[in-house]
């Protein structure tokens, strides 16, 4: 008997991330001591201001049905947000909200591509970039962005991997996983190459955009280029910045047309995102944001030591980014050696295996980002959590035995 599921399913897989923390969870349930580094998560608490503001909206009855794509409340703090932080002014039908960031991005992608369109993707990528791309039946195309130009897209990579079949550029900044984000002159250097290309539109996903350090000013393409407006759509969402995970509120700007079909896809799928979270979004988004300087504050300082602990763990080496709360070290000099039960470590799928195993800790190989040798660790946890889980990790790389093959 043949199979019922849709044969394109076969070309995506589960999510690594949730993999990952799914199993720490079984582990830590069946007794052992694992400090889980692969949720992308703030452990700090929703701003109570907000959870207030949830409170209220249900006692005054808010728990009906919305519009399709985000109620006018919403979509007014939407588009006063674009204003005060980006420069950029929006009206009401340019504005989507979907039950969270990533449905936003799976709807633009579901309501513009055709068979064969491609969407440029820089490496490392959110791992979900490729799937929903596939899903909606375009074609990924993969450029590499190499440790030592921060991880981020070069000028000269973008115009070579843009063909007429290019649909979309997927710009995260700052990036998952690796916290690297554009400044001024390096986003205008993009926004310079795809102007030339009118025929290329272009994603953004911006929900990292409060997450930012040692006085890094964040812009966005069409801040940075206006000629860019017509054709890019700005998404982000409530999860990372307000710690909403939970409520599930993403949103996006951009073009009338685009919009509109995102709606018609949510239409058919979810319908409205929940009333309530929509309207404690609206107090996060027209609230008091100072909060925000102490979070990161604290994800500042847990950065800094997460990263000179990495770098004093023999075979790893880190850099510092600039945003998010992510650390995308490399564990080349790890590769090649045998840890101490005579298993060589071939990848870094093998590395994080085998921190996992041995010292408990629970981090994300690089390949499922799309560039290895590396590996993700989340932050965005206690500072006591962070200090053993990098003990950890020296301990397990001290242990390993042998010399490091080189990495092309």
């Amino acid at each position: 008997m043949s199979s019922v599921v849709a044969s394109r399913l076969g070309r995506i897989k589960p999510s690594p991330t949730i993999a990952v923390t799914t199993r720490a969870a079984e582990l830590k349930a069946a007794g052992k001591d694992v400090i889980g580094l692969g949720a992308g998560e703030p452990d700090f608490n929703t701003p109570d201001f907000v959870i207030e503001a949830a409170y209220a909206a249900m006692k005054k009855g808010e728990t009906k049905y919305t519009a399709v794509d985000g109620t006018p409340a919403l979509k007014d703090a939407i588009i006063a947000k674009f204003k005060r932080d980006n420069g950029l002014t929006y009206e009401r039908s340019q504005i989507t909200v979907g039950t969270g960031g990533k449905q936003v991005l799976y709807n633009a992608l579901m309501a513009t591509l055709n068979p064969g369109d491609e969407v440029i993707i820089p490496a490392p990528y959110w791992v979900s970039y490729p799937d929903m791309t596939i899903l909606a039946e375009g074609t990924p195309v993969f450029v590499p962005c190499r440790e030592e130009a921060g991880f981020k897209l070069q000028a000269d990579q973008l115009e070579a991997a843009i063909t007429p079949k290019t649909k979309w550029l997927i710009l995260n900044s700052p990036s998952n996983p690796t916290g690297a984000a554009y400044s001024y002159d390096e986003m205008k250097a993009l926004t310079d190459v795809l102007v030339k290309y009118p025929h290329v539109y272009i994603m953004t996903d911006d929900i990292y955009e409060h997450l930012v350090y040692d006085d890094f000013k964040f812009f966005t393409p069409a801040q940075v280029e206006p000629k860019l407006y017509d054709r890019t759509l700005t998404c982000n969402g409530a999860s990372k910045a307000y710690a909403m995970t939970g409520w599930r509120i993403g949103y996006a700007a951009g073009p009338k047309d685009i919009i509109k079909a995102m709606g018609a896809v949510q239409s058919h799928s979810t319908s409205n995102p929940c009333s309530i979270s929509q309207a404690a979004t609206v107090a996060a988004l027209n609230g008091d944001q100072s909060f925000l300087k102490d979070w990161c504050a604290t994800y500042k300082t847990r950065r800094d030591m997460v990263v000179d602990m990495l770098n004093a763990a023999e075979g790893i080496t880190c850099q510092k980014p600039e945003g998010a709360f992510y650390v995308y070290p490399s564990c080349a000099g790890c590769i090649g050696k045998t840890t101490p039960d005579g298993k060589v470590i071939s990848s870094d799928a093998d590395f994080v295996t085998y921190l996992l195993e041995t010292v408990g800790v629970a981090a994300v190989h690089g390949e499922a980002f799309g560039l290895s040798p590396y590996f993700r660790i989340s932050y965005a946890t206690s500072t006591d959590a962070l200090v053993e889980a990098c003990t950890r990790i020296q301990k397990a790389c001290a242990d390993l035995k042998g010399t490091a093959s080189k990495v092309a």
